[in-house]
């Protein structure tokens, strides 16, 4: 998988460093609709004026013809919400209706935009200062030409911007977004291709969707033929959602409205080659005594107090006779035996529907320490009666003191490890891998737990001779030593100073 360029990443965090300077008193939430909404005026804006220009030196004067647009997949911008008209009035006292107005038109003569965009600029509760400040950093820093050298440098802006709200509302912020290294693995496990489905049952703001197309382009050269399919109940990450696809040019079908994907599944006649979720760990209070009879739960029913099983289930009813799911969840499910996840656990191994089993690393998400795992299911098993365990719980890098990441290597060991294992070529680390059979599953009370399973890590011979060793570290504590006595010394000096003696 390729790495962005040093470039593109300057970009991005010029235009965040720039965002925070102007952020002010407002909450990260509100600031966050005022931001990305902003970003998406800029981008169709820019889209719009690039086809605009070239529509020009035909000379076919088809430059005002919507359709010359939308055969395009860009987005017809009316003249009064382009961005010439936006910067124009930057400073004056009504630039926030401005840009409500030019949301409103743009929904207008976009229909599956309507009631997606951001509209609340004119409040009285946004200071306009900043606000032209922020327009005037959008018309300064993004221009036309920088889509024609990098046709997805919004929309890693946009994925960028969203990763940092979401680090900054904390807790809160993973509601909207799954961390890129994370979905990243799943997405590189599954190994999504050309002309097939994929459905996020849950898809916050899309990031599933942005790497599964970003995968297959890179690995096919094309993303024409991918459908996409989603659903997400909070209203505001359901826009974002939509305001992601739309400067992807994905298109999607995250349905008509947001919505409880258990009270209510859009998708309910839909099937799947892969799906691909982060549900909410250990949702409470689901619904369950509203939805005792549904055809989802085949597996058994799911306790009302825990909705894991109800996700697993949910996302399995919705595979075709070869689909494949990963997802990420909470580490409870992996042994729990309350409200029946034990019996069900046990049905779906019987199944043989657990492909493979992936510990992570904590610190990986924003604000949530739990320990999690990523689930890989699949119908059709190219090793059928086994299954994969790995422990990454080793893996990773700290970015800073809160934050895990994973290299491109970290996602390639483990999409390889589990590539081998389907191939049938494995060779198991201890400590690292191992191929467990549904026999050996069942011995163990059809607990899933890696660590079961991948048993401890080999430590390296020391073949350092003994006498070598007792010189060389006390060397070292001889050195550690007379470092101290140095600190001790200045430490006295400086509590003398202001009159302290020890």
């Amino acid at each position: 998988m390729a790495k962005k360029s040093d470039a593109v990443i300057g970009f991005e965090k010029q235009i965040w460093k720039a965002a925070c300077v102007l952020w002010g008193s407002i909450s990260a939430s509100d600031y966050r609709k005022v931001f990305i909404g902003l970003i998406f005026l800029r981008y169709i804006s820019a889209s719009f004026e690039k086809r605009y220009q070239e529509l020009v030196a035909e000379g076919q004067h088809y430059e005002n013809n919507r359709d010359a647009y939308t055969e395009k997949n860009i987005f017809y911008v009316p003249e009064s919400a382009r961005w010439g008209v936006i910067a124009a009035a930057s400073h004056a006292e009504e630039i926030g209706k401005v840009i409500d107005d030019a949301m409103e038109a743009i929904e207008e003569e976009n229909p599956k935009l309507k009631g997606v965009l951001p509209k609340n600029y004119a409040s009285p509760d946004l200071d306009k200062d900043k606000l032209s400040d922020v327009v005037d950093l959008f018309t300064d820093e993004i221009h036309a030409e920088d889509l024609t050298k990098s046709k997805d440098l919004l929309g890693r802006t946009y994925e960028y911007c969203i990763a940092k709200f979401a680090e900054q509302e904390g807790k809160k912020g993973g509601e909207f977004y799954t961390p890129a290294s994370i979905v990243r693995t799943i997405v590189a496990v599954l190994h999504p291709l050309g002309n097939c489905r994929i459905y996020d049952p849950c898809c916050g703001s899309g990031g599933m969707f942005v790497q599964s197309m970003k995968f297959i382009e890179a690995h096919s050269g094309r993303n024409d033929n991918v459908s996409i399919f989603g659903q997400e109940s909070n209203p505001d990450t359901w826009k974002m959602a939509k305001i992601n696809m739309a400067i992807r040019g994905i298109e999607a079908n995250l349905g008509a409205y947001p919505k409880d994907t258990f009270a209510k599944d859009l998708q309910a006649g839909e099937r799947f080659d892969f799906i691909m979720a982060n549900p909410p760990f250990n949702l409470s209070n689901w619904g369950q005594k509203n939805l005792v009879n549904d055809p989802r739960w085949g597996y058994g029913l799911p306790p009302e107090g825990n909705a894991n099983y109800a996700w697993i289930q949910h996302m399995i009813y919705h595979l075709n006779r070869k689909g494949k799911i990963g997802l990420v969840l909470a580490n409870g499910a992996l042994s729990t035996q309350s409200g029946g996840e034990g019996e069900i656990r046990k049905n779906i191994i019987e199944d043989d529907l657990i492909e493979a089993i992936v510990a992570l690393p904590t610190q990986l998400f924003y604000s949530v320490t739990i320990p999690v795992t990523l689930w890989f299911i699949s119908k059709r098993k190219d090793q059928p009666g086994k299954t994969l365990f790995i422990d990454a719980r080793e893996i990773g890098h700290m970015v800073d003191r809160k934050h895990r990441d994973f290299s491109e290597e970290d996602i390639a060991k483990i999409a390889d490890t589990v590539k081998a294992f389907q191939a049938g070529t494995l060779e198991e680390e201890k400590g690292f891998s191992a191929v467990v059979t549904t026999e050996e599953i069942a011995k163990q009370d059809y607990i899933l737990t890696p660590g079961r399973y991948v048993g401890v890590k080999e430590e390296e011979e020391d073949d350092e001779p003994y006498e070598e060793k007792m010189a060389r570290l006390t060397a070292e504590l001889s050195d550690l030593f007379a470092k101290s006595h140095v600190l001790e010394k200045e430490i006295k000096e400086k509590l003398g100073e202001i009159g302290y003696e020890i």
